[in-house]
């Protein structure tokens, strides 16, 4: 019995190589066709982030700040200097190289206090440039209206601006700038996240089909029945006894897990610039089609009329039209669409271009031969 112990030691260690080349080997096979992480389709409740908004000044602009039709900005200047002690006139203030902004950050809800978060500084007056120029204190404050945040700091511009006499030079938007780490988190969320005994999770598309794919995987990564749907969006996942005040391996247990999603079958139209994009799954019934393009051409033009020499008549100028039409004959043409290649290149044998597709699907949708959802935008 003594020397048993050892033994098991030693067989423990001849199996370690085994089981990592195992792991390797499972690790590096590849995802199944069309799968997906629950992480890039679905989002944990709770998890999210809260926009922050504060109204401050930017000083040390070369000229470039507001002018004197900004009041707000000479209000602000000398409610600030007052503060500090200075007493001003707001009449002789001049805020050319001052411009009052707004500045906006996010803050996700696992920020604490001292966190570093990155600032947006946008002018709000009629300042031309910010370049150059650095955020005061400004503090930030939620819907809440308490103050979570303070930013200060120089701004980064990805541009710039040059003015003379009679011409300018501009590249990219230089009323727009950032403060990356510019914010210092003061206060942090109130929200548990590891005190949790169950956790929500949010699909990005409400998928009957999709949702239940993932109740099913869930329980069978967890190993019981633990997650349950509420809605075609919405899951409920209690926590294992084995995860309680301890929630983060369970989430990136859950992230990593692959699905194939599901969904209705769409075929989307932007009319602007002539895109189609259809999905997967569509499928139209047997039908004739046959498209032809009617090309009409108008053209405008003026006659003149010229008297004789020396006669009491007068030049006039008429318009004159010349109209012409052209149609394109083109045979009927039979497409069953079983599958998605064969309905591209059913519409393809026709020679349809974008703009020609735009017309057919939607004679087909009202004919009832397209079986999805025809979405224009």
């Amino acid at each position: 019995m003594p020397v048993q112990a050892p033994r098991i030691r030693q067989v423990a260690l001849l199996l370690l190589p085994l089981l990592a080349l195992v792991l390797t080997c499972l690790l590096a096979l590849p995802p199944r066709a069309g799968a997906v992480r629950i992480k890039d389709i679905a989002s944990f409740g709770g998890m999210r982030d809260n926009q922050l908004v504060g109204y401050g000044l930017v000083v040390g602009l070369s000229g470039t700040g507001d002018g004197r039709t900004s009041t707000f900005t000479i209000s602000s200047m000398a409610n600030m200097l007052d503060k500090m002690g200075v007493s001003v006139d707001r009449d002789a203030l001049r805020p050319k190289n001052v411009a009052a902004v707004m500045v906006t950050a996010k803050m996700p809800s696992s920020a604490q206090p001292g966190s570093r978060l990155d600032a947006t500084i946008s002018s709000i007056g009629d300042a031309s440039s910010l370049l150059g120029g650095v955020l005061l204190l400004t503090p930030l404050k939620g819907i809440d209206g308490k103050v979570y945040g303070l930013a200060q700091g120089p701004l980064a511009l990805g541009g710039f601006s040059a003015e003379g006499e009679a011409a300018r030079a501009q590249k990219n938007i230089t009323t727009v700038g950032r403060i990356p780490n510019g914010v210092s988190v003061e206060r942090g969320i109130p929200f548990q996240f590891n005190s949790q005994d169950a956790l929500s999770l949010h699909m990005n598309n409400a998928d009957f089909s999709t949702t239940q794919q993932v109740v099913n995987r869930l329980n069978e990564t967890i190993g019981g029945d633990f997650a349950y749907a509420t809605d075609a969006s919405t899951i409920r996942l209690r926590v294992p006894p084995e995860y309680q005040n301890n929630l983060v391996p369970l989430m990136a247990s859950i992230e990593n897990v692959q699905i194939t999603p599901d969904s209705r079958a769409r075929v989307v139209v932007d009319e602007k610039t002539g895109t189609v994009v259809v999905g997967r799954d569509v499928r139209i019934s047997q039908v004739a089609i046959a498209h032809g393009a009617l090309q009409i051409v108008v053209q405008e033009g003026m006659q003149v009329s010229q008297p004789g020499a020396f006669s009491p008549g007068q030049t006039v100028a008429a318009p004159a039209t010349d109209i012409a039409a052209q149609e394109e004959n083109r045979r009927l043409v039979l497409v069953e669409g079983a599958t998605l290649q064969e309905l591209t290149d059913g519409l393809n044998s026709i020679g349809a271009t974008p703009r020609d597709l735009i017309s057919i699907l939607r004679a087909l949708k009202a004919a009832g031969s397209l079986h999805a959802e025809l979405e224009v935008i």
